[in-house]
């Protein structure tokens, strides 16, 4: 008697599976490869039709079957105001599964322009940044630059910062009570370790140590951050009544360090910030007395000496100071300091 035949269809079905979920994958992917490519042609001329420069060489999409990766060699974008970034090659990935969280990177380092002011060549160890949830009105945004330095190119303004550990720069929507506010963004910049260039203001007030400096804040009408013309998106937010919240922070330079505070500031038609930021500062007199060595043409070096010598007066105890932004000018008391920070 012969044995009854089995059917080897059944070890076939698995392999007929995977096949048929492979093709539907890679049809999507390709759907998806073809989207990315469509809307970055699209916001490119949006940005352009809005007076943004926007320039690299053809774009390349891969990262089959679970990325997709986009490179940009040669990209360089320039906002209205002149200010702007470039890099040999701008990298972007996303999880195939998960097309509204990127991550770009910039392997080769990248170029920053400042308006007027030249550029500068930021080197280190990395430059990334990521943006989730792209669909929401804010999205996610966190910057990094790790170890980075930064390079003068020939002609440029110099640049306050030679190097720094890391810097952090995020931004995500004010939650209040849990709940997306409407026009609200919490922001955090961070700055670790960094050294300042020889002769700068930030070598002297660090005393040629390190400055540290961790800011926190919420932007109030940060739908009014936008802006064709010269002098960028801060000047439309501020005309509009835009204004820096809750700002907390802390601040160390060389051997000096204070806890930073301010319920609101604004800036003026100029682009200087306007507003008080109240200082609990310990050694304040070293950071004041390093400014007043200072090589920088910024720095009011007899006013930082006249507050330096204020501080010691008081000792090593810890000091509350109040810093006002005013006139253009910042102002330690009577003394005049240095020009207030610009924004636009």
């Amino acid at each position: 008697m012969t044995s009854p035949r089995h059917s080897r269809r059944g070890l076939l079905i698995p392999f007929l599976i995977v096949g048929l979920a492979l093709a539907l994958w890679t049809g999507w992917w390709f759907y998806l490869a073809d989207q990315v490519e469509t809307r970055i042609a699209a916001q490119e001329q949006v940005l352009r039709d809005d007076g943004w420069r926007i320039a690299h060489q053809p774009v390349s999409v891969g990262g089959w079957p679970f990325r997709t990766r986009v490179a940009f060699p040669q990209a360089e974008i320039i906002a209205p105001s002149g200010h702007g970034v470039s890099a040999p090659e701008l990298v972007a990935e996303a999880n195939a599964w998960n097309p509204g969280h990127w991550v770009v990177i910039a392997a080769d380092g990248l170029t920053l322009t400042r308006a007027g002011k030249g550029r500068i060549d930021i080197g280190g160890d990395g430059a990334r940044m990521s943006v989730n949830r792209l669909r929401d009105r804010f999205p996610d945004l966190r910057a990094e630059l790790i170890r980075p330095t930064f390079t003068p190119r020939e002609g440029a303004e110099p640049f306050p910062i030679a190097s720094a550990e890391h810097v952090q720069f995020e931004m995500r929507p004010h939650l209040t009570d849990g709940v997306a506010a409407t026009d609200e963004l919490d922001v955090l910049f961070a700055l670790i370790e960094a050294r300042g260039r020889p002769g700068g203001p930030v070598e002297g007030a660090a005393r040629s140590g390190h400055l540290s400096v961790e800011i926190e804040a919420t932007i109030e009408q940060a739908s009014r951050l936008r802006g064709v013309d010269s002098a960028g998106v801060f000047s439309n937010w501020s005309a509009a009544g835009g204004r820096f919240t809750a700002v907390r922070g802390r601040l160390r330079a060389g051997e000096s360090s204070a806890r930073l505070s301010s319920e609101a500031l604004s800036a003026r038609e100029d682009g200087r910030l306007e507003g008080r930021l109240a200082l609990t500062a310990e050694r304040p007199g070293e950071a004041m007395a390093g400014l007043a060595g200072s090589r920088s043409g910024a720095v009011n070096r007899v006013a930082a000496a006249g507050a330096a010598a204020a501080a010691r007066a008081q000792g090593d105890r810890p000091m509350d100071l109040v810093l006002r932004f005013s006139d253009g000018r910042t102002w330690l008391g009577p003394f005049a300091l240095a020009p207030a920070p610009k924004l636009f």
